[in-house]
């Protein structure tokens, strides 16, 4: 699965994308980010509230229980406005 991180959760987490294998317990998109969470202080600090991250799937906005799977790529990101 490849990861895309966006704007400050990008900072905060220290990378822009990654490749990551993903582990059979994860099916939908909060189990993504609950996993996440728990990769490391920087990954809790980011993803801390969940209330201010926005996913996409393959390029599609989705909630948290859309399905994820190997392959699919995710960006994660906070909410965006337009001007």
């Amino acid at each position: 699965m490849r990861l895309l991180y966006f704007a400050w959760l990008r900072a905060k987490i220290g990378t822009a994308e990654e490749e990551v294998a993903l582990p059979s317990q994860v099916r939908d998109v909060n189990g993504l980010l609950l996993w996440l969470k728990s990769r490391g202080p920087g990954y809790a600090e980011a993803l801390r509230d969940l209330k201010t991250v926005r996913v996409a799937v393959n390029q599609d906005y989705v909630g948290p229980e859309h399905p994820v799977r190997d392959g699919d790529e995710v960006a994660i990101f906070p909410p965006v406005t337009g001007g």
